[in-house]
């Protein structure tokens, strides 16, 4: 039965923690775009730049 009484206050704790964490991401923007990161993955990369321009490529094993 004395559990209760530890168990009751850290519940409480945890529970303003929760929710100060919920109202702190709010307020730093952290569910303003939550599309486009699912999507990051799905986007081509860049393309790389064209053969010509002097500097070489990392992938033609040059090690520098």
């Amino acid at each position: 039965m004395n559990i209760i009484l530890l168990l009751i206050p850290l519940s409480i704790v945890l529970l303003c923690v929760g929710v100060w964490a919920f109202f702190w991401a709010v307020n730093h923007s952290q569910f303003d775009d939550l599309d486009t990161p699912a999507l990051t993955p799905l986007s081509e990369d860049r393309p790389l730049p064209p053969r010509g321009s002097g500097e070489p490529r990392a992938e033609d094993g040059d090690a520098r």
